[in-house]
């Protein structure tokens, strides 16, 4: 109940991508997974810092870690 809003609310604000990648049994418990994609580093951080934020801000839930994982790709 508590993870629908944020879910629902990542990618409606900024379009993005988000699901529940672990934990799905788990009672009271989950993780997200976000994927965030661009041409420019400075927007994705961007981006990430505000998804993170809002992660943070969540009313009925306690974060324990958010990692970041950057993967590039060469042309």
């Amino acid at each position: 109940m508590t993870l629908k809003p944020i879910v629902d609310g990542l990618r409606n604000r900024f379009e993005i991508s988000v699901a529940e990648v672990a934990h799905q049994d788990a009672w009271q418990r989950c993780e997200l997974g976000v994927a965030l994609v661009s041409g420019d580093i400075s927007t994705i951080e961007q981006l990430a810092d505000q998804v993170e934020r809002i992660v943070w801000q969540a009313n009925d839930c306690e974060v324990l870690r958010i990692d970041r994982h950057w993967l590039e790709v060469d042309r």
